[in-house]
């Protein structure tokens, strides 16, 4: 008879925690049975599971890729990683490898020019020739990294723009949401949803704005995404239902960026900026847009604007403030 375990000695034969387990447990990579006890116990089968998984995040693969690799386990082999699907998660893993080495040996290419070119100029100054600084600049043609935010950018000030917002109730309007879905505002469902609003995410080959980083608040949509994207389980843990992000980008560009940024949550598109005037949402204009949405973030429940989270900066670390923000005030029973 196969021996049972509880999830702690799992996680410590496995070699992870427990908060670990629950999460694999959340993606649906692992399922465990209730004893009659009504303990929840795990097998060989599971802890082969969460190796794989722990094996796989030392190479830099995250869980929610994992699935292909316990599938191949699961049909009887011996790895995970010996079927195709699994080498397909490889190839992506160093695709994106590559292109990270790519951007850094640039990025080491232009600080080396700037050193050479810095120690000359230092060295002629020293000795009083005088001449005139002539450093050509690095070359820039590779594509800008939207994940990664530049320092420097400046800092948004609170205008009043949503000191109307708490307290008001959202408008029966429904949008349309980049998995093909739409979402209604005035039947989101039971306990609180998150929905963080951005102007607009750059995507490589796609230039932004003019003038983009001088904007306050404007530059950062991707770098923020991908924090709702590493906290979205923990979010879940502190009462949030349902995140959505939400922009004025058409639904296919959204679903670009969900695929691209691998985000375990939808976007919802308003091209129209219908939320934004029935709720007297702030917008800014830019280079090519007449209007964009500010970045701000409303945390909703029973269809009603609870809290406002605006402005925002830096956002990138945006998620764990709305994170610390739902573990500070969490719902009990008597507020369902």
């Amino acid at each position: 008879m196969e021996t049972r375990m509880r999830i702690g000695e799992l996680a410590a034969r496995a070699g992870v925690t427990v908060k670990a387990v629950r999460y694999y447990e959340r993606l649906g990579l692992i399922s465990a049975p209730r004893e009659p006890n009504g303990y929840r116990t795990f097998g060989e089968d599971q802890l082969r599971a969460v190796q794989e998984v722990r094996e796989l995040g030392a190479l830099g693969i995250a869980p929610s890729r994992a699935r292909p690799f316990l599938d191949c386990l699961e049909a009887g082999h011996a790895h995970g990683d010996e079927c195709v699907s699994s080498l397909a998660v490889y190839r992506d893993a160093i695709a994106e490898l590559d292109r990270t080495i790519a951007e850094l040996a640039r990025r080491r290419t232009a600080l080396q020019q700037r050193l050479e070119a810095g120690a000359g100029q230092a060295g002629a100054e020293h000795a009083g020739a005088g001449q005139a600084d002539d450093r050509s600049a690095p070359d820039d043609t590779a594509l800008p990294d939207y994940t990664v935010l530049p320092d420097g950018l400046p800092v948004p000030a609170d205008d009043g723009a949503a000191d109307h917002l708490p307290g008001l109730r959202l408008p029966a309007l429904r949008l349309p949401t980049s998995d093909g879905g739409t979402v209604d505002f005035s039947a989101l469902g039971p306990g609180r949803t998150v929905v963080y609003l951005y102007p607009l995410t750059g995507r490589p080959g796609t230039d932004l704005p003019e003038g983009w980083d001088a904007i306050p608040g404007a530059r950062g949509c991707s770098t923020e995404a991908c924090d709702f994207r590493d906290h979205f389980a923990q979010l879940q843990d502190a009462g949030a239902a349902r995140v959505f992000g939400m922009s004025s980008q058409d639904p296919a560009y959204q679903a670009e960026v969900v695929a691209r940024l691998r985000l375990p949550f939808p976007m919802i598109s308003d091209e129209g900026f219908a939320l934004a005037e029935a709720l007297g949402l702030p917008v800014f204009p830019a280079s090519g847009h007449a209007r964009l949405h500010a970045r701000l973030t409303l945390i909703v429940v029973d269809g009603t604007i609870e809290h406002v989270f605006f402005p925002i900066f830096p956002p990138n670390t945006h998620a764990q403030q709305v994170l610390a923000w739902l573990e500070a005030h969490p719902r009990t029973e008597t507020d369902a």
